[in-house]
């Protein structure tokens, strides 16, 4: 993996959290590094949803709408996790 390609995932992982802490409103960790970690682990959890939900499809280059969709519902699962682990 490149530079170019862990600065072009930091990007993606900081859209789609910002993204789905828009969309779930709240006291969530961290800033700008913590929601790029929410976001990079969005993704990765989006991947396992859409997979097992078999809409994922073969792994090309780059990034497309549907991969910034699963990024932030796997980014939203993750917020959801965290404000359910934290209410304990």
């Amino acid at each position: 993996m490149g530079f170019t390609e862990i600065i072009a995932w930091i990007i993606f992982g900081l859209v789609a959290g910002s993204v789905a802490k828009w969309l779930m409103p709240g006291k969530d960790p961290g800033g700008f590094i913590g929601t790029i970690i929410i976001g990079i682990i969005g993704a990765v959890v989006g991947g396992f949803i859409a997979k097992i939900l078999t809409v994922g499809g073969t792994v090309t280059p780059g990034f497309d709408i549907k991969s910034f969709v699963f990024a932030v519902i796997g980014s939203i699962v993750l917020l959801i996790v965290y404000r359910f682990i934290k209410g304990k």
